[in-house]
């Protein structure tokens, strides 16, 4: 899943920067012409092979791993790892060795991509297509450029000789994009020793924002929603439909349906929510920016939360939010209703709990003849702190990339593989070397693409920053 964050600044041992507004468009150091000419041709070939969930990651593993044995990786450095019970959901663990002065950091990247049916888009979706300065395809953006970037600065890594102070471990994943195997769960809970860190980088998450011309910045992911599923289900004997029953299984589950409309959770901040509506009050004006400064108060103005919270644009960061997703019910237009259910889908921000949360949802429903089940667990994640260290890195490398550019902390709406790693208590952090246009995200869409410049961009910032983190402190 890629979905860009919302920039933010926060108090997690970020250094302290001016709201200077955003930094001119200029192109950042790519990489030298070979580099770029290995980089096409892997993210030809990875586009190229479908890797949806009914296909499984299996081909895509195989591409990757004979990469990196060709590039002289021994084959006890590169495992492919596959779930006995999901044959065609494979993994690759990499490990470029190093000298073992500090414990190993980890690279997260999935290879699965979502559906894309070929008439729906105006190229074929599994080919890559140059056009316009963009790179077509599927994956192109989520996550198959991410993963050529990382592939490609490992692989350049090795061939150059260089060897790290500590390891430098990459997983190439399944089922980030959905299904019962994903790559980075199975892999924590079944191959710890694997691919066990000091800290993980997330290479689809964080990143920058372009916006008519301008980079407003670069976000490094701290946080993210976590996701639980519930349904919602009542029941009745039925019968015929010329005979209506005062217990309509339809209308009961309507009436619980429009009072968790209603329900609105409680207000809870995080540091990093509170910075970031500091950081975009700088960019509004009037009562809206009077609102956000006071919001990024330990103390909010109840005033301030209910206006910002009329607007889906901001309620999602004062909030854990549930919404009906699915809705089922009958099963014959002549018969009363036997059955009435719906999914209910919640992202919840750090520091909530499920238990909670069907707590509150069964209150809101106020019927205790409505049921409420988990379909799907959450996987509970706070908030990951960086270090100095690692953020003075971090920071060099931005500026080294895109001069002027402001940091910040971000919390993404959704979830993604960061959330198994924090789960496994390793700190996990977004960091993407992609500049995404904020009115052209085509993630999960119709002839998704990435701009040509910003891909090899992001290769040479991968390869930089797998130099500077892999330096012992």
């Amino acid at each position: 899943m890629k979905l860009k964050p919302l920039l933010v600044m926060g108090a997690l041992a970020l250094p302290a920067l001016a709201l200077a507004g955003p930094a001119p468009m200029k192109a950042g150091p790519v990489p030298p012409p070979a580099i770029q000419a290995q980089a096409r041709d892997i993210l030809t070939e990875l586009v190229g092979i479908n890797s949806t969930h009914n296909i499984g990651t299996a081909q895509a593993a195989k591409a990757v791993a004979a990469r990196l044995k060709a590039a002289g990786f021994p084959d006890a450095d590169v495992q492919i790892l596959t779930p006995a019970e999901h044959p065609t959901q494979s993994n690759v663990v990499v490990r470029l060795r190093g000298k073992g002065l500090d414990k190993p950091i980890l690279y997260l990247c999935h290879l699965d991509v979502v559906e894309a049916k070929p008439e729906d888009w105006s190229l074929p979706p599994f080919k890559l297509t140059e056009k316009d300065g963009y790179f077509y395809g599927r994956g192109s953006i989520d996550m198959k450029d991410e993963d050529t970037a990382v592939l490609t600065s490992l692989i350049r890594l090795k061939q150059e000789g260089f060897v790290p102070d500590r390891d430098i471990i990459v997983v190439f994943t399944s089922d980030e994009e959905g299904g019962d195997a994903n790559g980075v769960d199975w892999l924590m809970k079944n191959h710890r020793p694997a691919v066990d860190a000091e800290f993980a980088i997330n290479a689809e998450d964080g990143g920058g924002l372009i916006q008519n011309g301008a980079r407003l910045g670069y976000g490094v992911q701290t946080s993210e929603k976590t996701y639980v599923t519930f349904q919602i289900e009542t029941t009745s004997p039925g019968g015929h439909s010329s005979h209506p029953e005062p217990n309509n299984p339809i209308y009961r589950l309507a009436r619980g349906l429009v009072k968790l409309e209603a329900l609105q959770f409680p207000l809870k901040m995080n540091a990093t929510t509170r910075g970031f509506f500091k950081a975009q009050s700088a960019r509004q004006e009037g009562q809206l920016r009077a609102d956000m400064l006071a919001v990024s108060k330990e103390d909010a103005d109840p005033a301030a939360v209910a206006r910002l919270s009329a607007d889906p644009r901001w309620n999602p960061q004062l909030r854990t939010t549930c919404v009906a997703t699915m809705a089922q019910a009958g099963h014959a237009e002549n018969a009363l209703p036997q059955r009435a259910a719906a999914t209910i889908q919640c992202r919840m921000i750090p520091g909530d709990t499920q238990a909670d949360i069907e707590m509150q949802i069964q209150d809101a429903l106020g019927d205790t003849g409505i049921a409420i089940t988990v379909v799907w667990p959450a996987e509970e994640s706070g908030e990951s702190v960086p270090q100095p260290v690692m953020m003075k890195r971090v920071t060099g490398v931005v500026n080294e990339m895109w001069p002027g550019v402001e940091i910040y902390p971000t919390m993404d709406a959704g979830a993604s593989d960061a959330l198994y790693s924090r789960a496994a208590d390793i700190p996990t952090f977004g960091l993407s070397g992609m500049f995404g246009d904020v009115d052209d995200n085509r993630a999960h869409g119709k002839d998704e693409r990435v701009s040509i410049q910003a891909f090899y961009e992001d290769v040479e910032f991968n390869y930089r920053l797998m130099k500077s983190l892999s330096r012992a402190e």
